[in-house]
């Protein structure tokens, strides 16, 4: 049984800085790609970024140069830093990380409120 658990979520001041935590649990997994998606109210679920165990990146557009990915293997753990938040990041933030067998592992979301 895998489990992907999240934290660090919380409300902020545009401008601030928050990081998230997701932490991979259960049998042997050791997933190559890990990451961050969002959903917003009433929007549909969108990438944040990817990182996968080599620390090849991949960042939104609308997070670049903001938000850094990183993870520690031997933990299989991947944080989430974002700094200069802005109210259109406010969103519930999922940790994702594909399965072997095809699908998708989601964790249960961590609500991230910035206010202006």
């Amino acid at each position: 049984q895998v489990q992907l658990v999240e934290s660090g979520g919380g409300l902020v001041q545009a401008g601030g800085s928050l990081i998230l935590s997701c932490a991979a649990s259960g049998s042997i997994f050791r997933p190559n790609v890990m990451g961050w998606y969002r959903q917003a109210p009433g929007k549909q679920r969108e990438l944040v970024a990817t990182i996968t165990r080599g620390g090849n990146t991949n960042y939104a557009d609308s997070v670049k140069g903001r938000f850094t990915i990183s993870r520690d293997n031997a933990k299989n753990m991947v944080f989430l830093q974002m700094n200069s938040l802005k109210p259109e990041d406010t969103a519930v933030y999922y940790c994702n990380a594909p399965a072997p067998a095809g699908g998708d592992y989601w964790g249960q979301g961590t609500q991230v409120t910035v206010s202006s």
